[in-house]
């Protein structure tokens, strides 16, 4: 288990803390990180008691995975969050304890939203003149965003796979089931995330202050415009499909066509050779030198002719040499590779509300 200890003055300077302090501090507060792999070998009711949390509570969430939530102890109020990992497409848990001067995160694997706020405090000057609840906002509003990036690479992505769909390129199958599955799994975290920011916007609890509610409201958008992100992008995965599906059958449709001309035009050919193939001795040019040159020219405007009728029809063209060049898929890869993403907006006063700031694939990577 590792620990690390953030501390504000009460005058907006934040500083790193070797230890925990000890005895009772009521200017500023305490952010408390402890990144675990297990509760094996913890006393987890020393810490609960350390750390005066319910001792249940704290049992969970070094053990148990649990969706978004919000519970209320009356004397702090756990906050379960989820967040998008570094390399893969899949969310880790974040389990937020706040009191009214102090804040517990609690995760199993590293985050990088967590690392890109901590150094942000430390490194801004007077970053740290708020209460503890805005400190949990702007975790809230980080690791949703990071969420939102998903539907940002998705949408700069789909046209490519409806070009594939619209070609019929076999390879869109295994590229839509590994953006659905992504799709799917930060869906299932969005949903209740969502509900647990529409809690806190209206939480009656003393722990949560006005400013604190208008700065969760404004996260809750976030989550509300990733959750119809995420249905929209469901609901063009099916279109998609639905397109390959119509282009395979369309495809498979002038496969039989191109069959089709081909025997119409050896039919007429075969039925030539096979009359001048019967064992008849009065058969017209048999004895002649120039037969075979007049049978085989007739035969040649025969297939010309078929060739000629066919193209005016419609029925042969050229074909299309359009090609698929990139794709979306690989499990949407690079929205877990960008960085956590810090607006300026997102550090205004305390009286202020956050905006909403719409932070595009190619921003983030100059920012990196």
């Amino acid at each position: 288990m590792q620990q690390r200890f953030l501390k504000s003055n009460g005058t907006g300077t934040v500083s790193r803390l070797d230890e925990m302090p000890g005895g009772e501090d009521s200017s500023g507060w305490l952010w408390i990180d402890i990144e675990t792999d297990g509760a094996e070998g913890l006393d987890l009711d020393a810490i609960s008691a350390e750390l005066e949390l319910d001792a249940l509570a704290v049992r969970d969430a070094f053990e148990d995975d649990d969706l978004p939530k919000v519970d209320d102890f009356g004397s702090h109020l756990l906050v379960v969050l989820h967040g998008l990992r570094d390399d893969t497409v899949e969310t880790y848990e974040v389990d937020c304890f706040l009191t009214s001067n102090r804040l517990v995160t609690i995760h199993s694997s590293p985050s990088p939203s967590i690392d890109a706020l901590w150094d942000r405090f430390v490194q801004t000057p007077n970053l740290g003149d708020c209460s503890i609840d805005i400190v949990l906002a702007h975790l809230a509003d980080i690791l949703t965003r990071r969420l939102h990036h998903v539907i940002e690479v998705f949408n700069d992505g789909i046209d490519e796979l409806i070009t594939m769909a619209l070609e019929a390129d076999p390879q869109l199958l295994s590229e839509l089931m590994a953006v659905r599955s992504d799709v799917s799994g930060i869906r299932r975290a969005v949903s209740p995330q969502r509900e647990a920011l529409d809690e806190l916007r209206t939480s009656p609890s003393s722990l949560v202050s006005d400013s604190g509610r208008r700065r969760f409201s404004d996260v809750f958008d976030v989550a509300e415009r990733t959750a119809q992100g995420l249905e929209n992008a469901r609901t063009e995965l099916a279109e998609t499909l639905d397109a390959y599906r119509g282009a395979e059958a369309r495809q498979a449709t002038d496969v039989t066509k191109v069959l089709t001309v081909y025997a119409a035009i050896m039919l007429p050919l075969t039925l030539v050779v096979g009359f001048f193939g019967m064992n008849f001795a009065d058969l017209p040019g048999l004895d002649t030198t120039w037969g075979w040159v007049a049978v085989s020219a007739f035969m040649v405007a025969i297939t010309i002719g078929s060739f000629i009728m066919f193209a005016s029809v419609g029925w042969i063209r050229r074909p299309s040499a359009r090609q698929a060049t990139t794709t979306l898929g690989r499990g949407l890869i690079e929205a877990a590779r960008a960085p956590a993403h810090i607006g300026a907006a997102v550090f205004v006063a305390s009286t202020k509300p956050l905006r909403a700031t719409a932070a595009h694939v190619k921003r983030d990577r100059t920012d990196s």
